[in-house]
């Protein structure tokens, strides 16, 4: 299990907090799993129960539904359920998709979208990533062109993370593609638009309950009231968000790492080798001792 005794950040409201989440995992999600994993997607339904359980989104403003919560609840969200085994899904969208609503949507986005986003009746994704252009933002092709009022979205992404699930897409465009990274926005598309269809829900080494998928965008036709923040001015609030979204993979991370150590852990003490356990060889115990320090650290 994750060791938090000594973390100086954690008070009673986060440690009750955390047995109420992890209540919530071992009720909810655990036993689903195995199912999760063979869909290729988290059901609908956990969403749903998460939103009211209270667990989406903890940070977003009371003003529009929320708790207004730190960043600290997040984390312990983030870590309890990658600690279960869960793929990036709700973790997504309470730690980085949700934060580009409420930082630079309009008023009226904020307050259509976000109570949705905290119930899980609303799946966000945000859709970066393109056949041709992965970390290199500046070198998408997917356009917006501005007719009258409206855009029309023409393009394709992949590697989208909730992309069979999502209701509604971030979608980094060009809406002057001729000034590189400075003519990047970001659009709302809702799913049921005319044009926009999903394609392969990807096959992946792991994380196999995360609907990572393609998205194609053909002729879609959304509003201008549709631009999140201001036109040209995406690629700055991809970067400022970054800093976040790198901390909840981190997080991530550790917490997946932390139960392949304690698998590792339980293993060990089964596994017989030459008439004992293969915990009692003296570089097995070496190697979980290195492991532990660098986890603990």
């Amino acid at each position: 299990m994750l060791d938090t005794s000594d973390r100086c950040i954690f008070d009673d409201d986060l440690i009750a907090f955390r047995d109420q989440v992890r209540r919530f995992v071992e009720r909810e999600f655990s036993p689903n799993l195995s199912s999760y994993d063979e869909a290729g997607a988290v059901s609908r339904a956990f969403w749903f129960n998460a939103g009211s359980a209270g667990f989406l989104c903890p940070g977003i403003a009371q003003d529009y539904g929320g708790t207004g919560l730190d960043f600290r609840y997040n984390v312990v969200l983030n870590e309890e359920m990658s600690y279960a085994g869960a793929a990036d899904c709700i973790n997504l969208q309470s730690d980085i998709t949700s934060p580009y609503i409420e930082k630079y949507g309009t008023e009226e986005q904020k307050r259509r979208w976000l109570p949705r986003l905290i119930s899980g009746e609303t799946i966000l994704a945000i859709a970066m990533t393109e056949p041709g252009a992965g970390s290199d933002l500046q070198g998408i092709r997917t356009t917006a062109r501005k007719e009258g009022d409206e855009y029309v979205v023409n393009g394709s992404k992949t590697y989208i993370t909730n992309g069979q699930n999502t209701d509604l897409i971030l979608c980094v465009v060009k809406t002057d593609p001729a000034a590189g990274a400075k003519g990047t926005s970001i659009v709302l598309v809702e799913a049921d638009r005319p044009g926009f269809e999903r394609g392969r829900n990807l096959s992946k080494v792991g994380q196999w309950s995360a609907d990572t998928s393609e998205l194609f965008f053909n002729d879609v036709r959304v509003p201008t009231a549709n631009l999140l923040g201001e036109e040209n001015q995406g690629f700055i609030y991809l970067v400022s968000e970054l800093a976040q979204e790198r901390l909840s993979i981190s997080v991530s991370a550790q917490a997946a790492a932390q139960r392949a150590y304690d698998e590792a852990a339980k293993y060990v003490r089964e596994r017989k080798a030459f008439g004992k356990p293969i915990i009692d060889f003296q570089n097995t115990r070496f190697m979980l001792a290195d492991m532990h320090s660098s986890l603990q650290v």
